[in-house]
C-alpha cells in the first residue's frame, strides 16, 4: 500500500531528525520504499507555526510493523509525522475507476 508521509519539525530538530531518518533509510527494514521525498521551500498549508520544516514523502509498505519502522525513530528526534494511505490512479481513465469504486 502506498502513503504520503507529512513530517513536520522545528528547524531547531532538523539535524536530529535528518540524522535518524538517515539511519532508517540507510537500511531500511523489509517490506518498506521509498519512493519519492520532497521538502517543501514554502508552507505547503496554513496554521504551521514559524520556523516549521515539512517534508513529503512516498512510501510504500507491506504492513503497519514496516511503516512503523521506518516512522517511530524520525518521531523519536522530534518529527512529527502523519502517514495518509492514497490509492494510485491511471492519468487518464479516472473516471473508469470512479465509476468501478462507486459500484
Amino acid at each position: 500500500m502506498k502513503f504520503l508521509q507529512f513530517v513536520t519539525m522545528d528547524v531547531a530538530k532538523a539535524a536530529e531528525v535528518a540524522r535518524a531518518s538517515d539511519k532508517v533509510w540507510a537500511s531500511p527494514p523489509p517490506g518498506v520504499k521509498m519512493l519519492a521525498d520532497y521538502v517543501c521551500l514554502g508552507m505547503p498549508f496554513p496554521g504551521l507555526p514559524p520556523n516549521t520544516m515539512v517534508s513529503i514523502g512516498v512510501i510504500e509498505a507491506e504492513s503497519a510493523e514496516a511503516l512503523a519502522a521506518v516512522t517511530y525513530p524520525p518521531a523519536l528526534a522530534g518529527a512529527s509525522i502523519n502517514n495518509v494511505p492514497i490509492m494510485e490512479m491511471p492519468v487518464a481513465g479516472v473516471a473508469e475507476v470512479e465509476k468501478k469504486y462507486r459500484g
